[in-house]
């Protein structure tokens, strides 16, 4: 008996796998993080340089108010204060624009930045751009910077909904170890 896999089936798995994939290579863990300067959801701008001296959470994602990105950013929402107890910065970036920021923030009461990355250069220079059903977007996926400026731990892998806990629980770990001036 000869099996043969629908067309179909072969044509969208076809199509998701060239649509997944990065365009540049990404930083490896303890290189110097790539600079940006993106402006946030007020416009304000933001580089990595603003934040020497502290933890960053920088996380990419693909779209506002989409569902794995808004249950993404609200949890990161909900440990902000152990964020900040740690010394650590959020930052949010994906291709929208600025105004599409402010709404998403202000829907679900973001209490981080979010950055505008419309050209693409910071997803460029961190390896995450990509194409997905037709679109170019942001991989979902963090860089945790430590404060000297370097890639401290890469998540290129995320679950939204346990994602913030996880960056946390290392964020500690991490924290724990660092050199005391």
């Amino acid at each position: 008996m000869k099996y043969t896999i629908p067309l179909q089936i072969v044509l969208i798995a076809a199509l998701f796998s060239a649509s997944c994939v990065a365009t540049a290579e990404q930083p490896a863990i303890g290189t110097p993080a790539p600079e940006f300067e993106l402006p946030d959801q007020a416009g304000q701008l933001h580089s990595l340089e603003d934040y020497r001296d502290r933890w960053v959470v920088l996380y990419f994602y693909p779209k506002d108010e989409t569902p794995g990105c808004t249950t993404e950013a609200c949890a990161f929402r909900d440990n902000i204060f152990a964020y900040r107890e740690m010394n650590a910065q959020i930052l949010g970036v994906s291709f929208d624009d600025v105004e599409s920021h402010k709404q998403f923030a202000e829907h679900h009461g973001l209490p981080f930045p979010l950055l505008a990355d419309s050209d693409g250069k910071a997803a460029d220079a961190y390896g995450v751009r990509t194409r997905m059903f037709g679109m170019t977007v942001a991989k979902r996926e963090t860089f945790l910077i430590d404060p000297a400026g370097n890639i401290a731990k890469h998540y290129g892998s995320v679950k939204p909904d346990a994602h913030s806990a996880e960056v946390l629980a290392d964020l500690k770990a991490l924290s724990a170890k660092a050199p005391v001036d």
